[in-house]
């Protein structure tokens, strides 16, 4: 039987409002994650899947890295299923803030990888917010955010092209 490769998994987790959310009230915090896997960083916004160097975003580094664990899946494998995914669920036009965004992206990416599913403080995040009366009088506003980190490249469109 041949070695088996393991390849790293990493959830990088970002503060959008760079501390501003956590002083300001503990429902508003503006978390972003993404994977990083294979010598890259992927994550998902209102333009699709995107990948870059890991840190490479406008965001600059991420506030938190999180061991998500190992992976067997090959790089050209993951590519495959990238693709899929990037066809099928993680659309561009697919997304939304509360309902399937990065966190949802990233959840199901780290599944895939390793089995695990990322820390529930992250993924709980949405409806901690709705069920409040604060998040309810926001969603109007809120469900009309297209967030997507710049300074990505967008994954399986020649160009960055839909």
């Amino acid at each position: 039987m041949e070695p088996t490769n393991l390849y790293p998994v990493k959830l990088y987790v970002y503060d959008l409002s760079k501390g501003l959310a956590r002083r300001l009230s503990p429902i508003m915090l503006g978390e972003h994650t993404s994977i990083v896997v294979h010598k890259d960083e992927f994550f998902f916004g209102s333009g699709g899947i995107s990948s870059c160097p890991p840190g490479g975003t406008l965001l600059g580094p991420p506030d938190t890295v999180v061991e998500v664990g190992s992976t067997e899946v090959t790089e050209e494998i993951f590519l495959e299923y990238l693709s899929s995914l990037g066809e099928s669920l993680f659309r561009g036009e697919a997304y939304n803030l509360f309902e399937h965004n990065c966190n949802t992206f990233s959840n199901e990416v780290a599944q895939f990888l390793t089995g695990k599913k990322i820390p529930s403080y992250i993924t709980d995040l949405p409806s901690e917010v709705l069920s409040t009366p604060f998040g309810q009088a926001l969603r109007p506003l809120l469900d009309s955010i297209q967030i997507q980190p710049p300074g990505g490249n967008t994954f399986g469109r020649p160009n960055g092209q839909s």
